[in-house]
C-alpha cells in the first residue's frame, strides 16, 4: 500500500532514521529515480525555502517539478480536494502540497487510497488515476519536512542525538508539532518555553509521550535553555496571524532568543530558526548572525531532506517495516 508522509510520525524510528541516512550527502550522483517523471508541487501558501528545496530535490533525482499555485486549481473553489488529488495522480508520481488546512492533505491521501480499490473500465495499462504519495510541505498543524532538515542539522553537527537537549523557545506551532514528534524519535529531551496560552496543548504533550519522550514545559525562557544542547525559535506571528500580531508581540514579549539566552545553554551550543527570521523579535540579530547560528546549514538541509524522504516514499518505503497512515 502506498504511504503518505503528512507528520513525521507516519515514520517510524527505523524509518525516520532511514530517510536520514537517506538525506546525508550521496557519495555519488543521486539515483535519479524520478527519471522520466514529474512531481506536483502544490502551494496554497507562498514559500521561498520549501519551494527551492522541493524543486532541486525532485531535479536531483531526474524528475520534472511542476509547480501548482493554489489559485490555479482552487481547492474547494473551483473542485474538491479529492478531485484536484485525482487529476494530478494521473499524471504525476507523487503530491507534495503546502496547504492552509491539514484536512485538505488527509483528504487527498483518502481521496488516492480509496481509488486503489476501485475497478476503472478498460485495460489495466496504466492509464488513469494512480495511488501515489501525499506529502505535506507544510500545513496549519505540521511542518515534517522542516523537522526532517532540523534533524539532519542537528545529526551533522552532535553526531548521536540520544540525550541530547533540545530547548524551543517560542509559539508551539506547526514548526513545534513536527519538531517535537522528531526530537523525541530520536531520543532527544524537548524544553519548551511559551507564555501563558501559547504552549503546547494536552493532546500535543500526548502524542509526544507516546513517542516515548515527555516535553518540559516552562513559561521561562532561561530555564528551558540551561545546559541545552540547540536552542529553536520561530517567528511570533506565522503567516496567516498577521491581525494577531500587536497582541503576540506585548504576549511574546521575554521570549528574544539573545546573548544571554545562549549564555545559559550547555559550551558549543547552537542556535536553529526555521526562517524567515524577525530580528529584534524572536531572536537578536548578533545570535541570528552570530557563530553558534546554524540558520543556513539548516536552510541548504532542506533540500537534502526532501531528496532523502522523495527517495524513501518513492522506492524505499517497501524496504523498511511501519504501518501505513
Amino acid at each position: 500500500m502506498t504511504r503518505h508522509f503528512l507528520d513525521v510520525d507516519d515514520l517510524s524510528c527505523d524509518e525516520l532514521e532511514h530517510v536520514l541516512a537517506l538525506s546525508a550527502a550521496p557519495a555519488g550522483p543521486p539515483d535519479p529515480l524520478l527519471a522520466g517523471r514529474a512531481v506536483a508541487l502544490v502551494f496554497e501558501k507562498p514559500s521561498a525555502r520549501t519551494r527551492s528545496s522541493s524543486e532541486l530535490a525532485v531535479l536531483a533525482l531526474g524528475g520534472h517539478p511542476v509547480y501548482v499555485q493554489g489559485a490555479e486549481v482552487g481547492i474547494d473553489v473551483r473542485e474538491t480536494a479529492e478531485d484536484v488529488a485525482r487529476t494530478l495522480a494521473c499524471y504525476h508520481a507523487a503530491i507534495c502540497a503546502r496547504v492552509l488546512d491539514h484536512r485538505t492533505l488527509l483528504r487527498m491521501a483518502d481521496a488516492l487510497d480509496d481509488a486503489a480499490g476501485r475497478p476503472w473500465p478498460g485495460p489495466d495499462d496504466g492509464i488513469g488515476i494512480r495511488t501515489i504519495p501525499v506529502v505535506n510541505l507544510l500545513s496549519d498543524q505540521a511542518h515534517p519536512c522542516q523537522a526532517l532538515a532540523d534533524l539532519l542539522t542537528l545529526r551533522q553537527l552532535f553526531g548521536e542525538l540520544g540525550g541530547r537537549t533540545l530547548a524551543y523557545v517560542g509559539d508551539a506551532n506547526n514548526t513545534w508539532r513536527s519538531l517535537a514528534k522528531a526530537a523525541a524519535m530520536v531520543g532527544m529531551h524537548l524544553r519548551t518555553a511559551s507564555p501563558e496560552g501559547y504552549g503546547p496543548d494536552t493532546e500535543d504533550l500526548a502524542v509526544v509521550s507516546r513517542l516515548g519522550a515527555e516535553v518540559e514545559v516552562t513559561d521561562d525562557p532561561l530555564v528551558a535553555a540551561a545546559g541545552a544542547d540547540a536552542i529553536y525559535t520561530d517567528v511570533w506571528t506565522s503567516m496567516g496571524q498577521e491581525q494577531e500580531a500587536d497582541v503576540r508581540r506585548a504576549a511574546f514579549a521575554g521570549f528574544t532568543v539573545d546573548e544571554r539566552l545562549l549564555a545559559a545553554a550547555a559550551p558549543g551550543a547552537v542556535v536553529l530558526h526555521c526562517l524567515p527570521a524577525h530580528r529584534g523579535e524572536e531572536i537578536t540579530a548578533e545570535v541570528f548572525e552570530g557563530p553558534s547560528s546554524a540558520v543556513w546549514r539548516q536552510a541548504a538541509n532542506r533540500t537534502h531532506a526532501m531528496r532523502g524522504l522523495l527517495s524513501w516514499v518513492l522506492r524505499d518505503q517497501g524496504r523498511s517495516e511501519g504501518g501505513p497512515r
